[in-house]
C-alpha cells in the first residue's frame, strides 16, 4: 500500500476518509477483538451502576466542564 502525504488533503477530504474508514470498520466489527482491559471497565462500571455508586451529569454540564478546573 503507497503511503498518503496526508497533509496535502484538506481537512474536508480527511474527515471524508475517516469517516470512509471508520464506515468499513463498523462493517468488519467482528474481526475486532477489544482489549481485555476494555471487558476489566465495563465490569467496574456495571458495579458502580448495580451498587448505586454511578454519578452521572448531563450533556450541558459535560459541555460545559472544563478539564484545567480539576
Amino acid at each position: 500500500m503507497k503511503d498518503l502525504d496526508f497533509r496535502r488533503m484538506s481537512v474536508n477530504e480527511r474527515l471524508q476518509m475517516m469517516e470512509s474508514i471508520w464506515s468499513s470498520l463498523c462493517q468488519e466489527s467482528e474481526a475486532i477483538e477489544s482489549p481485555d482491559w476494555h471487558t476489566e471497565i465495563l465490569k467496574e462500571r456495571k458495579a458502580k451502576l448495580e451498587s448505586g455508586e454511578a454519578k452521572f451529569i448531563s450533556l450541558e454540564t459535560l459541555k460545559g466542564y472544563n478539564i484545567a478546573k480539576n
